[in-house]
């Protein structure tokens, strides 16, 4: 981002918890948009304290694998955030993404505010209305509770390990699809 979209304290920053699958491929994305301060990997929506990673994977916690973004809201407004998050994962598939399943995997969004949650709602009623999926979008939209981030390794994951298989053949396809389409919002 440049410099001048970097706010100068916190009071010029607002918090997004998004869950799409992946933690990787979500932070992959997320951390290229112009306007986004920070990307961290995390848990939320779940029963345990501090989950760790081998926890929530088991899928006894509860917890979904999320990213919490905060982002200068003059510089970039939840709206784009929320049109990003739709664009990059399946919204129709409770509890999957792709070959990875399980409830850690579901799509959700965890709203900072009411009008966070009033957003995601009616984003959600408008892509309803004009159809833009071909089956109906099982997103949950849930007040945002304690949020773990996740350990060490799964920060900043792909831009370390880029040429894995996981990387190569899912978030790097995905990441390249989001930069083609969202070229105009992408950090310069």
């Amino acid at each position: 981002m440049s410099a001048s979209a970097v706010p100068a304290d916190d009071s010029a920053v607002e918090i997004a918890t998004l869950a799409g699958g992946c933690f990787w491929c979500l932070e992959a994305v997320f951390r290229e948009i112009d306007g986004v301060v920070a990307v961290v990997s995390g848990y939320m929506g779940g029963t345990r304290t501090r989950p760790t990673y081998r926890e929530v994977c088991a899928g006894d916690t509860g917890h979904a694998e999320v990213v919490q973004i905060r982002f200068a809201p003059k510089v970039l407004d939840y709206r784009t955030l929320l049109e990003a998050f739709f664009a990059i994962h399946d919204p129709t598939t409770r509890d999957r993404q792709g070959n990875d399943v399980g409830s850690q995997y579901r799509s959700a969004i965890f709203f900072h505010s009411p009008q966070q949650r009033d957003h995601a709602l009616g984003m959600i009623r408008e892509l309803e209305a004009k159809r833009a999926f071909a089956d109906p979008v099982v997103t949950e939209v849930l007040p945002a509770g304690d949020f773990w981030p996740a350990e060490d390794y799964h920060q900043e994951y792909f831009a370390g390990h880029s040429g894995e298989p996981y990387c190569a053949l899912v978030i790097a396809p995905k990441l390249r699809d989001f930069r083609r389409r969202f070229a105009a919002r992408l950090r310069r």
